[in-house]
């Protein structure tokens, strides 16, 4: 039976599907490319966006014009905020709730007729061995052969009184998964052969079972398990502390911090209901920068909220000049049903919003290009991914604090951490030499 995932949005939906990927192909599912012939197709969608929204759709109806025999099936926020909306393009629409029985959902004896059978093979008895893909590479998962890099979810739900946010209507409950199924997770994915795990959630920060937060989380994921890297995904100002940071000694631990921002504006950051002040925010960025040297710092920034004036905007751009910000993700403020801000007065024109975000882009390009001439000449640890392109010879991977690092390699790179020295810029990333053949 094969199945072909496709998946929108945040790294915890990304987490979802390698999860998802790994079930269906332990249970002997063969997990085929989004442009191959499936038997079953699952979008797992995101709503944080209008853009989203349509996206979601677009591959659900192409996936219904490339398999017209197949089960499609709709999961995630999207099918979570608006089932009646996807049913019209799927078979299935599963919510939030129940996507971790997907699975199971599959393989009953529950969906409609014609699809108890496909291509003459009872559902739960599915031909071929339990497969070995990974979800590496999750828009497109199947064609994934290195395992480099796994994202594990820690914690899901949000209750932020964000005016803007959808997520508290299609993931509104907060729940952390027990420390001792994260640390035999990442020891699982040590067995494969993983080199880095990123922990994620809707917020990471918030982490907490019955004994322990995130710090001894990550203190003992460091202390019992032998993964090479270790990364977290995005905080919030208030969830970083000295104590927190006291972790980053162990040279496992990725020098990279996203601390999404929204808007570099006191008078919006109120309207929207975030939980920190610019000050606080600036406090966090120096405490990072004091501890740990290097660090790269990332962000969020909306642009054309409700009501934000020229003024307001200037601000915004000005406070992220200033940051010294690694990369900053610029996206326009987009009304989601349900949330007050879609409801708010003085909604600003789509042509202010986009003059707005072009200008946000172009900053960030700039920051970018700022943040990676620091390294020029430096050697650093790279895990390298693997070829750019079959036969070329030439290399992608990532340095610990994210750049984004090219070089040429007459033997395989795959899933190794080697030293190289970072020589020019190039593109979005930097060329590099390798300078060592062992594992750093």
């Amino acid at each position: 039976m094969r199945v072909a995932f496709y998946t929108l949005g945040c790294k915890l939906n990304q987490a979802e599907t390698e999860s998802l990927v790994a079930r269906f192909s332990q249970s002997g599912f063969r997990i085929v490319s989004q442009d191959g012939m499936a038997d079953i197709c699952i979008a797992n969608t995101c709503t944080v966006t209008h853009i989203a929204d349509r996206k979601s759709r677009h591959w659900l109806r192409l996936a219904r014009r490339r398999n017209p025999q197949a089960l499609i099936i709709a999961t995630g926020c999207y099918a979570h905020r608006n089932p009646q909306e996807l049913a019209q393009l799927a078979d299935l629409v599963i919510d939030n709730t129940d996507k971790e029985n997907l699975l199971e959902i599959v393989t009953s004896s529950s969906l409609p007729a014609r699809f108890s059978v496909l291509d003459g093979i009872p559902l739960g008895h599915c031909d071929g061995a339990p497969g070995t893909t990974s979800a590496q590479e999750v828009i497109s998962p199947t064609t994934a052969t290195v395992r480099t890099r796994s994202l594990i979810k820690i914690q899901d739900g949000c209750q932020g009184p964000c005016v803007y946010c959808i997520v508290p209507k299609v993931r509104p409950r907060e729940y952390s998964l027990p420390a001792s199924q994260v640390i035999d997770e990442v020891k699982q994915k040590v067995a494969l052969g993983y080199k880095e795990v990123v922990l994620t959630g809707t917020k990471v920060g918030s982490y907490r079972d019955d004994r322990a937060n995130l710090r001894d989380l990550v203190r003992h994921i460091l202390s019992d398990t032998g993964i090479q890297r270790l990364r977290l995904s995005s905080l919030q100002p208030s969830e970083i502390s000295s104590e927190l940071l006291t972790l980053w000694r162990d040279d496992r631990l990725c020098r990279h911090f996203h601390l999404a921002l929204q808007s570099g504006s006191e008078t919006v950051l109120r309207r929207m209901i975030r939980s920190y002040s610019l000050a606080r925010y600036h406090r966090t960025m120096n405490l990072v920068r004091e501890k740990i040297p290097d660090a790269a710092i990332t962000t969020d920034i909306m642009v054309g909220f409700p009501g934000e004036t020229d003024e307001e905007f200037e601000q915004s751009y000005s406070f992220c000049q200033q940051a010294g910000f690694a990369n900053i993700h610029v996206f326009p403020f987009s009304p989601r049903p349900e949330t007050a801000a879609a409801g708010m007065l003085q909604q600003i024109k789509d042509e202010v919003k986009q003059d707005r975000n072009q200008r946000m882009l172009e900053l960030s390009r700039d920051s970018r290009r700022r943040f990676r001439e620091q390294f020029l000449g430096r050697t650093v640890p790279v895990l390298w991914e693997q070829e750019n392109r079959r036969g070329s010879g030439i290399y992608s991977g990532l340095t610990g604090n994210y750049i984004r690092v090219f070089a040429h390699s007459g033997k395989s790179l795959d899933n190794e951490v080697r030293l190289t020295k970072l020589l020019e810029l190039r593109n979005e990333g930097i060329w590099g030499e390798i300078v060592n053949e062992n594992p750093g």
